[in-house]
This record gives structure tokens, sequence and C-alpha cells, in this order.
């Protein structure tokens, strides 16, 4: 084999007993979770979801400035939408190369060090909880890194290009929190759908050296957000027949619990234009009007925000500016997230 065995990291318990949550984080939690569990239950038909955050959790400093600064939005907004950071500090390359995230490069301008990323995340994760309140959302990219965090998250997303993945859909099938199958890069909704009805049945397989068995995950469901044809053109999925689509393939498998669909307003759907972002998550909102169907499935929206417009390419500098994706600055994120408010 060629690979060079460097050293053995600490298990999640480990990493957990080192870095332990205090009481009231913990009960702050189940309460968050609740709240999310009623809104994709249809219990709480008040509120839509709002995933909202960085493209890439790269700096713990603007990240819990940003993290504050939405935490101050949330109070204005909370009879309406219910918000779940964005803090990804795991992110898929298309080629493999580049930027993998601060769990693998807690400082961006310098090498991998995954003893250091681990424990970087850990904590900015806690300092977000116990100094905001949020709880929050990350991707589900390495399924066997997700109990370094299981105790802190409120919500995972399975990327486009892992939504095929046995081993990401029978984890999602056992981690007790919303997972969101994200319609992989080529379009095709039926892959994303079978993701959805593995991950909401219980599997027994091998999870970190253990045998375990899950009893299934009735809060997975679909996020859109568009893909790509052979000529590596971007193509739409949000639009009003689009949604009306999964709504009518959730009918046909009325197996599945609490039907859900979450709309990504980036990637793909904006042809990763990120001021479409703002056009689309209110195109979304009229749609939720027009139809009931839609309206009663559609439970939130997900968009790339942070601090300043655009991105930057690493080693700029500039504060709270994206290094991967460009996302909407804090100034048309606080104005996006008002007037979403008032639809």
């Amino acid at each position: 084999m060629q690979m060079e065995f460097v050293r053995k990291l600490p298990t999640p318990q480990e990493i957990k007993e080192q870095y332990p949550l205090k009481e009231e984080t913990r009960t702050l939690k189940e309460k968050r979770d609740q709240e999310i569990f009623d809104i994709f239950t249809g219990k709480d038909k008040e509120r839509i979801l709002l995933i909202i955050g960085p493209c890439s959790a790269d700096n713990e400093d603007s990240v819990l400035d940003y993290m504050t600064r939405l935490a101050g939005l949330q109070e204005k907004v909370k009879d309406k939408i219910f918000i779940i950071p964005r803090v990804y500090t795991n992110k898929p390359r298309t080629t493999g190369l580049g930027y993998k995230g601060m769990f693998t490069q807690p400082d961006p301008e310098k090498g991998a060090d995954l003893l250091g990323g681990i424990i970087a995340i850990r904590r900015m994760h806690m300092r977000i909880v116990e100094e905001t309140g949020f709880t929050c959302a990350e991707e589900m990219l390495y399924p066997g890194n997700h109990r370094y965090l299981s105790d802190l998250l409120s919500y995972v997303a399975i990327g486009a290009r892992s939504v095929e993945n046995q081993e990401h859909r029978l984890t999602a099938s056992g981690i007790g929190i919303p997972a969101g199958m994200k319609n992989p890069t080529g379009g095709d909704i039926s892959v994303m759908m079978n993701s959805i009805i593995a991950a909401q049945n219980p599997h027994t397989f091998i999870y970190r050296g253990w045998e375990v068995h899950t009893t299934g995950n009735q809060y997975t469901h679909a996020i859109m957000r568009g893909y790509v044809d052979k000529f590596g053109r971007n193509h739409a999925n949000y639009h009003y027949e689009d949604l009306k689509d999964v709504c009518e393939l959730y009918e046909k498998h009325p197996e599945l619990k609490n039907p859900s669909i979450i709309v990504d307003c980036n990637h793909s759907n904006s042809g990763k234009k990120y001021l479409e972002q703002i056009r689309i998550a209110k195109d979304v909102m009229n749609s939720r009007r027009l139809s009931a169907e839609i309206g009663r499935v559609v439970k939130g929206l997900m968009i790339e925000s942070y601090i300043e417009d655009g991105a930057q390419k690493i080693g700029e500098g500039v504060y709270g500016k994206s290094i991967t994706d460009p996302c909407l600055g804090w100034k048309k994120t606080e104005r996006l997230v008002q007037e979403l408010a008032e639809r």
C-alpha cells in the first residue's frame, strides 16, 4: 500500500471528553432540534427553515463575527424564519485538489493537519453555540468524522457527489437529526429519492469499526441544487414545475415520512452567480404561495452568505470574504432575510 501512516488520531469519544459540552448547551440543542423537527413534520406551519452561512467556515474570528450578526437578525425574524447557520468545515473538491476545509487545514495557507483540524472545528462549533445560541449545519462529507461533532450539530447535508454513496446513506439513517440529500450533479432526481428511501429505513453495517444497527431517519429529505449537463452547462431545478415534480415523486412513495424539500439557492441553481440567490429565494417563496402543495412540502432555503460580497483567493486576506464559492455580503443578506420574513 502506498500510504504513510502518520499518526493515530484520537477517537470522537476522546475528543468529546477533552472538550465536553456544558449541560446548558445540551439542553439548548435538544430544544432547537425539537423546533426543527416540528417544522419538518408540519406541526409548526408558521416558520420556514433558513440554512445560511459561508460556503466554507475558514476563519474562526470572522465566522464568529458573522454568527453574532446572524443571531441579532434571527431575533428580528424569529416568528417567521428559523435559522440554522452553515458552518461547513469539510469541503468537497471536484478534482480532489485545493482547500479541503478547516477539518483538513485549520490554517488555509498551510498544509494538512488533521489533529489540529479536529480540535479547531470542535472548538469553533462550541464557541458558536455558547456565544450565539446557534446549533449548526455541516456537510457530512466524511461519514466517519460526523461523531466528532454529533453532539453539537442540528442538521447535515449530503452533497451532490456523495448522495449515491452507500456509506453516506446508511450513516444518515442513524444520526438522529435531519439529513438533506442533494440531487446529484447530473440531475437525476431518482438518485436523490432512492437515497431518501435508503436513509429512512433501518440498516446494519460497519461504522468506525463497530457493527451498528440504525432505526431509520424520518427527517431525511430532498435538497434541490440544480445540475450540470453533459456539456458542462448549469441548469436550475428550483422552478415551480421542478418543485411540483418532486412533490409528485413523494406522492408515489407514501411510505416516506415528512415529505420535505429544501431549495439550495446557489450552486447550479444560480450558476454560481451569487447575487442570483436573492431572486431565486423570492421565486421559491412565490411558488409556495401559488401552490398549497409546494407550500406544504418546501420547508426552507439554503443560502451562501458571509460578511463581504463575492470570493477571494487564499492569501488575499480580506476579512470575512469567502475563499471558496462567492457569497452574499452581510448588507444584502440582512435585507434579503427581512424581505423573506415579510413574504
